[in-house]
């Protein structure tokens, strides 16, 4: 039976037979849940929603999948930006869940390592953690939504980036479903493993085009015992990059965060929730938000006053929490400057990195570009400085059309992408590309790195059943 012949029901049939019961799901209301990721840009309609609850039960889903020549799109949280993991709208696609794959497997505080299913919330891993005395670093806005698997799949960032680096940077191993129903089991927790060639690496950042991840093994690091956090007032986006290149050397690894926000942004916020007022004595231009971490008894406030200090020529005013409470206070306006974006219906987001030197280069020239084309909308530029990621985001006017904000997007990510590329950069330092921003990845890319990317994708996925159409483009289905 090959699904391009055979009949909905027939297929649906043969998924209900490998799975138990409430392991696929076909109601509409069921699909609707599962048919639009966290930006609500994105919409598809799924043939069903398939929920294996093991690793045997996703591999057995698979193995029918590639005897049907059936598509698949993994989904976590569905909280990507790109499209990714939203099936196609004509109920071709069949949506794989891993909701129900969500255990923590083992969390070892000697190893400094844990082992943990797919579907798992990203905070539940985290609390996982903190029962042991260790810290799971990955920290995101979606962390009570996020499922690890789409993390490792997206290659997500956040905020603490600085210290512990990118997803990638924190997984060990990795436990993948192939496209044929295979199980790669690469779930180790060594630190040095220099067996040739080192295959997890190619899934992490796939986005579920080259195998489906089902479990991972991750790196914990010791539970800070003391946090200090600062929100600071400055002239310019030169200054908060002067600040920083002290802030490293005088923090060292100690610094966890840095965070950029301009005025614009944090009017939003306190825009967005009447009880946040303004954090300093007057409005400056530009914000850092810092904070550095220690996880055992040492002067850190010590440091970090120490650093301050030495940077009395670039902070105007700031101020350091006194208290856990403060500190989360200080957070919030970062953390509703994000949510506040969206609640006026669509806007364009970016998600570009370019070289730590150049960042206050692009934001300024990026903002007078916009300014001077789109004077009617809102651009904000907000983002993480350790490691050059900026969040551009464009606002539409009140009231305006479809075919208005459309135009508007289109335009403005040009602007905003031909800057990063003047500069060196990245169109996509964390989102990915999806199928959203497939069209301006293919523009950025040279032929041999296409050619490198469709053998990768071949050699991995021959019948392009798993998450066809992202990065790369769908190729013409045929049974092989």
């Amino acid at each position: 039976m090959d699904a391009a012949r055979a009949s909905k029901e027939q297929i649906v049939a043969a998924l209900r037979e490998i799975l138990p019961a409430g392991g696929l799901l076909t109601a509409p209301e069921d699909l609707d849940r599962h048919s639009r990721d966290w930006s609500g840009d994105h919409f598809g309609l799924p043939l069903a929603v398939a929920r294996p609850a093991t690793v045997g039960e996703a591999a057995a889903l698979m193995r029918l999948c590639w005897d049907l020549s059936l598509p698949v799109v993994p989904q976590g949280g569905l909280t990507g930006l790109v499209g990714a993991a939203v099936a196609e709208p004509g109920g071709g696609e069949l949506a794989i869940s891993f909701e129900r794959l969500n255990a923590v497997r083992s969390v070892d505080p000697v190893e400094f390592a844990m082992i943990v299913e797919a579907g798992c919330v990203l905070e539940n891993a985290k609390k996982a953690a903190e029962e042991k005395d260790c810290l799971l670093p990955l920290t995101f806005g979606a962390q009570g939504s996020c499922r690890i698997g789409g993390n490792i799949a997206t290659n997500a960032g956040g905020m603490n980036v600085l210290r512990y680096g990118m997803t990638r940077d924190l997984v060990l191993g990795l436990e993948v479903v192939l496209a044929d129903g295979r199980i790669w089991n690469g779930l180790k927790v060594l630190r040095k493993d220099n067996r040739g060639y080192d295959l997890k690496q190619l899934f992490i950042g796939s986005e579920g085009t080259l195998g489906i991840v089902t479990a991972a093994a991750l790196k914990l690091f010791p539970k800070p015992a003391l946090v200090e956090t600062a929100l600071l007032g400055l002239r310019t986006v030169d200054d908060a990059m002067a600040l920083y290149a002290r802030a490293r050397r005088g923090c060292s690894d100690l610094l966890t965060a840095f965070e950029l926000l301009l005025r614009d942004g944090l009017e939003v916020a306190m825009h967005a929730r009447r009880d946040l007022a303004d954090p300093l004595q007057r409005p400056y231009p530009v914000y850092v938000l810092l904070e550095a971490a220690a996880s055992r008894e040492i002067p850190l406030r010590g440091v970090v006053e120490t650093v301050l200090a030495g940077a009395s020529d670039l902070i105007e005013d700031g101020v350091l929490a006194a208290s856990r409470a403060q500190a989360e206070r200080l957070w919030l306006f970062r953390e509703t400057m994000v949510e506040a974006q969206g609640r006026g219906g669509r806007y364009l987001r970016t998600d570009v990195s370019v070289p730590i030197s150049k960042l206050a280069i692009f934001i300024d020239d990026s903002l007078q570009a916009l300014r001077q084309r789109y004077p009617e909308a809102l651009a904000l530029a907000y983002g993480h400085v350790g490691d050059g990621n900026v969040h551009l985001n464009v606002i539409p006017p009140v009231g305006a059309s479809a075919e208005t904000m459309a135009r508007l997007f289109e335009g403005a990510e040009e602007v905003i992408f031909n800057v990063v590329d003047r500069l060196g950069g990245s169109i996509s330092a964390e989102h990915g590309i999806g199928r959203l921003k497939q069209k301006a990845f293919l523009k950025r890319s040279d032929d041999a790195t296409l050619d490198l990317a469709q053998r990768l994708k071949h050699a991995f996925d021959p019948k392009s059943l798993l998450s066809p159409g992202r990065i790369l483009p769908a190729p013409a289905r045929q049974e092989i």
